[in-house]
């Protein structure tokens, strides 16, 4: 076995040119057991090649494998990862317990690693802005205004999101939720959407960002005629956008209604009138997501006024509290207003362009068929806002609504 420091002297012979000069060898606060090398040359400031790189690093993990872990973690922890069959270890050994009185102050903080704030050296990929990132579902308790004058708190799930330039690693997600929990105690609306937008996009100094609040609204409707009354849920969602330095703000509305074929009743009597047949026509439960953009400086669009737009363009939305009477008159209700899923389209079109305070405009109509083993679906955009040439393969499906 060589000595461990003749193989140091030809290693720096190799790095200085083969001179004759020697390392300095004495003993000082090293280790015990170990010699402090101190190498001095005119050429230290020169990029050492990878040859001697390999070379030193077999000649410190000789040493290492002579000496104690103590000795090794005197010299540099880190140096047991580079021997053989020690990659993950650490001394000294951690502890276990937890520290609860630990305390984080500004120094440690600052030398926390921060992976996504890290130089574009980092970037796996393609180097290329991302238009959306950021966090969604995260929930918690959010205060609404009604129509009557009345406050709701109501479990919202958040989503927000920004753009990354294509020179950033990343962003801290944990800010969206810090920045929009300030805003959360107060009642929301656009204007406190927009503040906590503003704050996000300063936080995280993005030049797009877009957050979307998502709420089961309820509302309580009467009986057909027995008077009694229940509460209908609304899936509705708000949404504020900014891209290009153009914000705007969009609300959607998930409308359930029932459905009676027009094809469908046509026959059944049909049947009975020429054949003396009892026949019923089918009819089946039915989606609109209906999303409207909100015109810039009308009055407030309350979700009453959107659900009450729904109902007048097609009225056959499904029931809470039901007696026998009320059945009758749904039955009666469905007969008088027959509907295809192209005519829900368009009903539901008609009632939106009557509105002042809406622009742009998207209904999306799902018919899920008791005849069929299929659905029935309809899309009708106005504007350019909601206009795509393509659809979400799980958009459909997304509308079913099992009550």
């Amino acid at each position: 076995m060589t000595d461990p420091r003749a193989d140091l002297q030809r290693i720096y012979k190799d790095i200085i040119g083969k001179s004759d000069a020697q390392p300095h060898v004495g003993v000082s606060i090293a280790p015990t057991g170990s010699t402090d090398m101190n190498i001095h040359s005119r050429d230290m400031d020169r990029e050492p090649t990878r040859a001697e790189a390999e070379a030193a690093l077999a000649l410190l993990r000789r040493w290492a494998v002579d000496v104690t872990a103590e000795e090794v973690a005197t010299l540099d922890p880190l140096v047991s990862r580079l021997i053989p069959g020690q990659e993950v270890s650490n001394y000294p050994a951690l502890a276990r317990a937890y520290p609860e009185d630990f305390e984080v102050d500004e120094a440690y903080k600052a030398s926390m690693p921060d992976l996504q704030n890290g130089p574009s050296s980092l970037i796996r990929g393609a180097q290329q802005q991302i238009q959306h990132v950021g966090i969604s579902n995260f929930r918690l308790p959010i205060r609404f205004h009604t129509r009557d004058n009345g406050d709701l708190t109501l479990e919202t799930s958040v989503t927000g999101t920004v753009s990354l330039e294509a020179e950033k690693k990343g962003i801290n997600m944990s800010r969206i939720m810090r920045t929009f929990y300030k805003h959360a105690g107060e009642t929301f609306s656009f204007e406190v959407i927009e503040k906590a937008l503003d704050a996000y996009k300063t936080d995280l100094e993005s030049f797009d960002a877009r957050i979307q609040m998502r709420f089961s609204f309820p509302m309580k409707v009467e009986s057909l005629r027995s008077g009694l009354s229940g509460y209908q849920y609304y899936d509705i969602a708000l949404e504020l956008v900014e891209s290009a330095g153009v914000r705007k703000k969009i609300v959607h509305l998930d409308y359930v209604y029932s459905s009676t074929c027009p094809c469908s009743l046509e026959l059944s009597e049909h049947a009975r009138q020429f054949r003396g047949q009892l026949a019923t026509p089918h009819s089946q439960r039915s989606v609109a997501r209906i999303s409207v953009l909100l015109e810039n400086g009308a009055d407030v669009l309350w979700f009453e006024d959107l659900i009450d737009r729904a109902r007048a363009a097609v009225p056959t939305e499904t029931q809470v509290m039901v007696k026998r009477e009320d059945e009758q008159a749904f039955a009666e209700l469905n007969a008088a207003n027959p509907i295809f899923v192209e005519d829900a389209a368009r009903l539901f079109t008609e009632q939106l362009q009557l509105d002042t305070r809406i622009s742009d405009f998207r209904v999306i109509a799902s018919h899920q068929e008791s005849l069929h083993s299929h659905d029935a679906v309809s899309v009708l955009t106005e504007g350019d806002t909601f206009a795509a040439e393509s659809l979400d393969p799980r958009l459909f499906a997304s509308l079913f609504h099992v009550g």
